[in-house]
């Protein structure tokens, strides 16, 4: 049976959503995540100041992404200690490494900061999701919904006010933007301070892992492979549509606004996604998007102009209401071992995403870009009958 870390605390309801500290915590979530935005505005400077090769730089991003796979072992430690603190310090921790990359006088130290800052995000997105989930009460997919948004608009304002704090302050003052972070986790403090903590009895870390593992088996292999398929159509339509619409011919200022219309729209999905979820099934939203996003991305890749930012935003808006519902899936399907659960499936996303983008990267290179997108909506639909294999909603 789960124990309560702080015995004097009052017991959470745990059919309430507890709005105040779900908010809390997305917004620290969006902190975070603003900068860990701060890297792809940073590279081109990094390579010039630091005369670096575009290689090199690309390898500071998977710097940053190598620490994900370490979630597992994150949530199992989750689930067994009390580790709300490194939910408090994340966003203090990691505005405080990514403002100071600009400044870094040599490679390797830039290195080290985004590794570190990788730790501290994996960290965060181990432990959080499930204490957002335990606050949401009997609306599991509305708390993820929170959370997922939480991390898209750190994602839309990171660019942005790194790029803002470079014209403004210049460059050797942006670790004057960590300011932000700090400020978040002393929010952050505040409110999760008096909130007990669920944690399991300590057992034989390699028995409970593998039980676990074994558990979640049937659940995790269809789950892999359709997050796989989607990543091929995720990839292509975020990390390369502006290259592939400045490829076709649009112009720079087109190509940056359909790469906002895209997650602007995608916001909402995963807003309405978890919460609609909670009512009508993690199923029906997980089967709307993956019929829909394809459906949206052909009548993009059809359409020019500004008219085909309609089908952008409708595509994004398919597209990510996936996510939530497949987080709530993953919590309420595993209760005993959430963090487990959680961090196996966030180490899982980390793999299956990295490999979309090598393989799309490959096709765009050999097919073209619009090739690659409409194999990623192919791929995508095709992974239909594995909504079967997953488990009903509780």
């Amino acid at each position: 049976m789960a124990n309560n870390t702080q015995p004097n605390a009052e017991p959470i309801n745990q059919k309430k959503f507890h709005f105040r500290n779900v908010l809390a915590i997305s917004a620290a979530h969006a902190t975070h995540d603003t900068y860990t935005g701060f890297l792809p505005p940073l590279l081109p400077i990094i390579i010039e100041n630091l005369s670096i090769t575009k290689t090199t730089a690309g390898l500071l991003t998977i710097f940053m992404r190598i620490p994900s796979l370490f979630q597992p072992l994150i949530g199992y430690l989750a689930d067994h200690y009390n580790l709300r603190i490194i939910v408090i310090l994340a966003p203090a921790i990691t505005a405080a490494l990514m403002s100071m990359v600009g400044v870094a006088p040599n490679v390797i130290v830039v290195a080290l900061l985004v590794f570190l800052t990788g730790v501290s995000s994996a960290s965060i997105h181990a432990v959080a999701p499930v204490i957002t989930g335990r606050l949401s009460g009997t609306n599991l997919g509305r708390g993820m919904s929170f959370w997922m948004v939480g991390g898209e608009f750190g994602r839309v304002l990171g660019p942005l006010m790194i790029v803002l704090a470079i014209e403004y302050l210049t460059l050797k003052h942006t670790p004057w933007v960590m300011i932000l972070g700090l400020i978040t986790s002393l929010m952050l403090y505040f409110v999760l301070k008096d909130i007990p903590v669920e944690i399991k009895p300590k057992s034989g870390a390699s028995t409970e892992v593998k039980a676990v593992l074994k558990k979640m088996g049937a659940f995790m292999l269809p789950m892999m492979i359709l997050l796989l398929l989607r990543s091929l159509l995720f990839s292509g339509t975020t990390m390369f549509l502006p290259t592939f619409l400045i490829e076709r011919g649009e112009g720079l200022f087109f190509s940056g606004a359909a790469l906002s219309v895209l997650e602007g729209a995608g916001i909402i999905g995963a807003l309405l996604g978890g919460s609609v979820s909670d009512k009508w099934g993690r199923k029906s939203i997980i089967t709307f998007s993956i019929l829909f996003a394809p459906l949206f991305t052909f009548l993009f890749l059809r359409s020019s102009g500004y008219f085909s930012m309609l089908w952008l935003a409708l595509l994004g808006f398919s597209m990510l209401c996936i996510t939530p519902p497949i987080m709530a899936m993953v919590q309420e399907n595993f209760k005993e071992n959430r963090s487990l659960a959680n961090g196996l499936f966030m180490a899982l996303n980390f793999i299956t995403s990295s490999i979309g983008v090598f393989i799309v990267g490959k096709i765009g290179d050999n097919l073209g870009l619009q090739a690659a997108i409409g194999v990623g909506a192919i791929s995508m639909l095709i992974s239909l009958p594995l909504v079967f294999f997953l488990p009903k909603s509780k």
